[in-house]
């Protein structure tokens, strides 16, 4: 009886630790006990987790495509081409070079959340052993637009701040929409992606989010017998001869992000390359009815790139 006293304030201790610990399943099915309020997240894909997340305000203490001081080490850094102004400083830490994750200096972050995509699964149970591990879907088909940043704002419990950048994006969507010559609900559109080809884009971006939100409807491809199964992933290819006979209201263009340079005098030429003689046949470019985007900045699936677009929008198309 005499230790009762001090028994009391331990269990109280326990009680609130466990509180602070959410039990939640991921989007592969893992059964994960993580943090009600992370605070050292760790992410290992930074384009399609890290941007949502910093978007939010919960900016990640390690990313995997960063070096020790936080450089990234890719031809584009995500953070501040899509954040612009609101990109953080300082920026996450490196967790080893491309290709080659390395364990002692993601442990050495002391994270209390490991972030990964659904292509990180085999590796979950070995960064397990570091801290909890939560993999959230990344795939077109799987989720849409910025549909997965909603996703990890749930898990967090991020909703509230989640709540305020849809409500800012949403008028500035409205004001964009009522800034166009025309009316788009209905238009068709069709985005494509280059890199040594034509890529159809899927449903996962904010590019796409915004492009729907403002009444536009995805082209039908299969009507010219395109390749089936569009939008299982982030790119379908077309062949030269498809695009060629292709007429959507909008044509949107970009070329990859892999390259510094990603304006539209790049992605004319690099189109250029690929079907010769595209702007004297293409209908959507013999009419002005183009719109090119800087991939880097559109492509992510964030609120952030969807308002990226709108800013696109209003530039080429405001009255």
């Amino acid at each position: 009886m005499m230790r009762l006293p001090f028994l009391i304030p331990a269990l109280l201790v326990a009680t609130t630790a466990l509180a602070a610990d959410q039990n939640v399943i991921d989007d592969t099915g893992r059964k994960v006990t993580i943090p009600e309020q992370p605070e050292r997240v760790v992410v290992l894909h930074e384009p399609a987790l890290g941007i949502a997340l910093s978007d939010l305000g919960l900016v990640p203490v390690g990313s995997y495509g960063r070096d020790d001081n936080g450089k990234t080490l890719l031809a584009v850094d995500f953070l501040d081409v899509v954040l612009q102004s609101r990109s953080p400083d300082p920026k996450p830490k490196g967790i080893g070079a491309l290709g080659n994750l390395d364990l002692e200096k993601l442990r050495a972050l002391e994270p209390d959340l490991i972030i990964g995509t659904e292509y990180d699964k085999d590796k979950a149970d070995l960064f397990s052993a570091i801290a909890p591990v939560y993999l959230q879907n990344s795939s077109t088909g799987l989720v849409r637009g910025f549909g997965s940043e909603e996703a990890l704002a749930g898990v967090l419990n991020l909703e509230t701040e989640f709540e305020e950048r849809k409500a800012q994006y949403h008028e500035r969507l409205e004001d964009v929409r009522s800034s166009l010559p025309y009316n788009p609900e209905g238009k068709t559109y069709l985005a494509i992606f280059l890199t040594d080809q034509i890529n159809a884009v899927g449903q996962l971006s904010g590019a796409i989010q915004a492009i729907e939100d403002l009444g536009y409807k995805r082209l039908k491809l299969d009507k010219v017998e395109a390749i089936s199964g569009f939008g299982a992933t982030l790119l379908v290819p077309i062949s030269s001869e498809i695009f060629g006979r292709l007429n959507p209201d909008l044509l949107i263009l970009m070329s990859t992000y892999t390259s510094s340079e990603r304006g539209e005098a790049t992605i004319r030429a690099t189109l250029d390359r690929i079907v010769p003689g595209w702007e004297h046949f293409l209908k959507p470019a013999r009419e002005n009815r183009v719109l090119y985007l800087d991939s880097a900045e559109v492509t992510t699936p964030t609120i952030a790139s969807a308002e990226r677009t709108l800013d696109a929008f209003e530039s080429r198309f405001k009255r």
